[in-house]
């Protein structure tokens, strides 16, 4: 009975044994082998099934992938005294995991280190340079660009570097750092710049100064364009009705020299009858029902009526 009990400790031993002294080492992963909290040997990093001695040794695992160092915003100045935040990120990997086992130890290691190399090398290259070399890459042609507002005629300031050579300044300053933590550095971008809130509200303020003084030339401008084209309508109006009254005081005049010429004609055939006719439509026009008139015995008015035919 002992021996099957002791065949069996033995046998959980072995498997315990083989279990610890067995790991397993993936596409992404390299490892570091330590004895009592040393490395021992170089780094394993071929795919398959390794073996270490049990117990003893221990499997430390590192990512061969790409990973990511995430910037926090800090507020920096720049040369020309603007305060902004400025947010960075960073792509990285492990190149020689032994280094960096000895040096870091594990990633959160390396992240508080890249924290400190990083963000230093991002402050000094911020005060460094002006404020319009870390937010333009390219300059801008004068024939493509404005200059109505002092916002647009910055746009025509001529770059030294540009955003992306400042980036890549950062990112050999930086490499420099890491290059003896076993890490390299394989890209690093400015992600965001902004102005700190107490600027951000003073260049608000001056942008709206701006575009409202632009709105008030360009509604000057329609105003005077406006009263241009009122002063043309008016003219042309008057043009027009100076025209139609020419017009209408010609036919007038024709109209009245026809009538004369039938009142002529008219007199000529039948002058008494003429008279008569006349004096009927004066009498129309002086008198009505309402009417006394008071007339000298003599007068023209009273002829036909002394004399009726």
């Amino acid at each position: 009975m002992r021996r099957h009990v002791v065949a069996v400790v033995l046998g959980v031993a072995a498997l315990a044994a083989l279990g610890s002294a067995a790991y397993q080492v993936g596409e992404a992963e390299q490892v570091i082998i330590t004895q009592f909290g040393d490395p021992i040997g170089d780094p394993v990093t071929r795919p398959g099934l390794h073996f270490k001695v049990p117990f003893i040794q221990q499997a430390n695992y590192f990512d061969k992938r790409f990973l990511d160092w995430e910037g926090s915003p800090n507020q920096v100045p720049t040369k020309d005294k603007r305060f902004i935040w400025v947010d960075t990120y960073a792509r990285w990997r492990i190149v020689d995991p032994l280094r960096f086992f000895q040096r870091l130890r594990d990633e959160r290691g390396a992240q508080s280190r890249l924290d400190d190399i990083l963000d230093g090398e991002t402050r000094n290259a911020v005060a460094r340079y002006d404020l319009i070399e870390l937010v333009r890459s390219t300059n801008r042609d004068p024939d493509d660009v404005p200059v109505e507002a002092e916002e647009e005629r910055a746009i025509l300031e001529k770059i030294q570097r540009g955003r992306e050579q400042v980036s890549r300044e950062i990112l050999e300053r930086a490499s420099a750092r890491t290059a003896d933590l076993g890490i390299e550095l394989l890209d690093l971008r400015i992600r965001r710049i902004n102005y700190v809130e107490e600027v951000q509200r003073d260049v608000f303020a001056r942008m709206i100064a701006e575009r409202r003084r632009i709105a008030e030339l360009y509604r000057s401008e329609g105003q005077g364009e406006a009263a241009r084209i009122q002063g043309e309508r008016e003219r042309e109006l008057q043009r027009i009705q100076s025209e139609a009254f020419r017009q209408a005081e010609e036919l007038r005049g024709r109209a009245d020299a026809e009538a004369a010429d039938i009142y002529a004609a008219a007199y000529g055939r039948d002058p008494e009858f003429y008279a008569f006719i006349r004096s009927l439509e004066s009498y129309e026009k002086i008198a009505d029902k309402d009417t006394m008139l008071v007339l000298e015995t003599d007068s023209e008015l009273l002829r036909y009526f002394e004399r009726p035919r």
